[in-house]
């Protein structure tokens, strides 16, 4: 999936966390997101920013779900996971036998293959852990940073009731 389908999958609440974090934590994200997507849209920032927190939401999900958005809408889910998921990301690194730098980003080159039964087993015990769907994205954005993803984990992710991203 493209950052663009992440989005149009992910449930509204799943986007708001991520909005709410950004805001309470990097407000100079927050307000660049709206900036670029407006200006993306052909929009002043400020039609943005006078609608209601709730409405601000809403419209910035939707401009996130247009294709011509994936630049930032893949950014911002890096930026996101990587600062306010760090806890996750070195968890599943951990289990996968990924070496990182503590705080879940990757340190060398990602494997070329992913280990089936020891990918079953860190989704089993990961899942249980952190929101199914929270986890789900992350799978699904680690699974865009190879070309085609790895076999392994778009098998898992497409045969897995458990990791629906809504």
């Amino acid at each position: 999936m493209k950052p663009h389908e992440l989005y149009a999958a992910a449930s509204p609440d799943l986007i708001s966390d991520m909005l709410d974090w950004f805001r309470a934590n990097d407000r100079n994200v927050y307000k660049s997101t709206i900036a670029t997507l407006a200006a993306n849209r052909k929009l002043r920032p400020v039609f943005v920013q006078k609608k209601s927190l709730a409405d601000q939401y809403a419209w910035i999900h939707k401009t996130l779900k247009i294709a011509a958005c994936d630049t930032i809408g893949g950014h911002l889910l890096q930026a996101y996971l990587m600062s306010a998921q760090q806890s996750m990301l070195a968890m599943f690194c951990d289990g996968m036998g990924i070496p990182h730098d503590g705080k879940g980003s990757v340190a060398g080159d990602l494997p070329e293959s992913l280990d089936a039964s020891r990918l079953d087993a860190t989704i089993d015990k990961l899942v249980d852990v952190f929101d199914p769907k929270l986890f789900t994205l992350y799978l699904r954005c680690f699974n865009l940073q190879v070309s085609g993803g790895w076999p392994e984990l778009s098998a898992k992710l497409d045969s897995d009731p458990r990791l629906l991203l809504a």
